[in-house]
């Protein structure tokens, strides 16, 4: 995988997890041992033995072996394993700009930012999407011809409580049941994972930046998405924890309409490129036009 962050650091980093999908996904048998792992069924036999209390010892080791500092994170006894990966983070440490013209990110994680096509299409390495595949709501789709796709994938290392990206008021949230794939980039090159998998999302309608869609969308081990206020309409504040991911790697995806916000342009560079680009929830990723 090949990372920068916005110091211009660059990083090209191969985990034995990446070796491992490559290769699973690389021939026939392995897409059907992985085609089978992501039904619903087996992640939530799997969230059962996360949430037990015998799977908190193994929280040390996990957050040693993935480099998470646990200075940033409030201090409390963990029941099970389920119960550090959605660990709160302590006041203060993560900055939220008062500037309401700039767009945040919703979440810590790797984003990846790219155009939606006048025929309402994105493509991410081989998959194509088209955005009314993605909602499974052809009006509503329309509304983001031409506009921007944001990507925002986290890894087990993340943060993975998320909020609002800006202020305004939200729908209810829609569900759509699908599969578990992993979120791990390789994956894209063979399935479409992020119109398979099960998702949920709504719209919303801020201040500055147009009506926004934001979508959470489950990943392998990932049965489960918890939203706050899943019913609409509600005012939220930009920065406002909007809910949390159960363990895993998971996604975060933002649709933004045409000409109504400037997104960063280190982050169009760097997907250009090749690059995901590391941002920490609260930095700004857009402006309003």
């Amino acid at each position: 995988m090949k990372y920068r962050d916005r110091m211009d650091g660059e990083y090209s980093v191969t985990t034995a997890q990446d070796k491992f999908l490559a290769d699973a996904y690389g021939s026939s048998a392995g897409r059907a041992l992985m085609k089978f792992l992501s039904l619903p069924v087996f992640s939530k036999c799997a969230r059962h033995i996360l949430n037990s209390r015998i799977s908190a010892g193994f929280s040390v080791d996990f957050a040693e072996k993935n480099n998470i500092d646990l200075f940033d994170y409030e201090q409390c006894n963990y029941r099970s394993f389920n119960d550090f990966f959605t660990r709160k983070i302590k006041p203060g440490r993560r900055f939220v700009t008062k500037d309401d013209t700039m767009l945040i990110s919703p979440a810590d994680g790797k984003i990846s930012a790219y155009s939606i096509t006048n025929s309402n299409i994105f493509v991410i390495k081989n998959s194509v999407y088209s955005v009314e595949s993605l909602l499974r709501d052809k009006k509503l789709a329309a509304k983001y011809m031409g506009g921007t796709a944001l990507i925002i994938r986290l890894s087990v290392d993340d943060y993975h409580r998320y909020c609002y990206p800006a202020n305004g008021v939200k729908s209810h949230d829609r569900f759509i049941s699908g599969f578990l794939h992993t979120v791990n980039p390789v994956v894209n090159r063979y399935i479409p994972v992020y119109k398979e998998n099960s998702r949920s999302y709504c719209m919303l309608r801020t201040d500055n930046f147009g009506d926004i869609i934001q979508m959470e969308v489950g990943a392998l081990m990932v049965g489960k998405i918890s939203n706050n206020y899943p019913f609409g309409p509600h005012k939220v504040k930009r920065g406002e924890e909007k809910g949390f991911f159960e363990f895993g790697g998971s996604t975060i995806v933002l649709l933004l309409e045409k000409d109504k916000v400037r997104v960063c342009s280190d982050l169009l560079k760097n997907t250009a490129e090749g690059y995901e680009t590391k941002v920490k929830q609260g930095e700004m990723i857009g402006e309003s036009i």
